[in-house]
């Protein structure tokens, strides 16, 4: 699980908008952009380059 306290401060690389943690994926969305941004061993992957698109 992501710390609380990490969660609170990312912010979307792109639109700097808020994020919301998807636990049962492992994943970090961006709504505004529809980018998900992968969790690595409970380690966010916030960068452009890792993110895919929403459908």
């Amino acid at each position: 699980m992501v710390n609380q306290e990490l969660l609170k401060l990312l912010v979307c690389p792109q639109c700097k908008g808020e994020v919301i943690y998807r636990e049962d994926e492992q994943a970090i969305d961006c709504v505004i952009c529809k980018l998900r941004f992968p969790v690595e061993d409970d380690i966010p992957m916030i960068l452009l380059g890792k993110a895919s698109v929403i459908e």
